[in-house]
């Protein structure tokens, strides 16, 4: 498998875990008496498949996302060149006003 692919599905995971917890901790905590509602609903456990799949969804692509920016490629020059540095002199110019009467 190839490693990119690899790092995708390894942070997808990463994500929906997350995402697991994170609903977990909602229900839990009863945030918006979201706890009561799925344990006295008919429909709660699709209730919780879909709160759990949408954050899933937004949480693995952050997973992603952040995974993906971290990398890095080592093909920059080291060490800087070789050439020294030269600085430029400000040249004077003369500016004339004509006086306003």
């Amino acid at each position: 498998m190839p490693k990119l692919i690899r790092l995708y599905i390894t942070h997808v995971l990463i994500g929906f875990a997350v995402a697991a917890l994170f609903v977990a901790a909602l229900i839990g905590f009863n945030v918006a008496n979201l706890g009561h509602l799925v344990r006295n609903s008919s429909s709660g456990l699709l209730a919780v498949f879909l709160l759990w799949f949408s954050n899933g969804i937004v949480f693995a692509g952050v997973q992603f996302a952040i995974a993906v920016m971290r990398l890095r490629e080592d093909d920059a020059p080291r060490g800087g060149s070789r050439s020294p540095v030269t600085f430029h002199t400000p040249a004077a110019v003369r500016a004339e006003a004509k006086a306003r009467r």
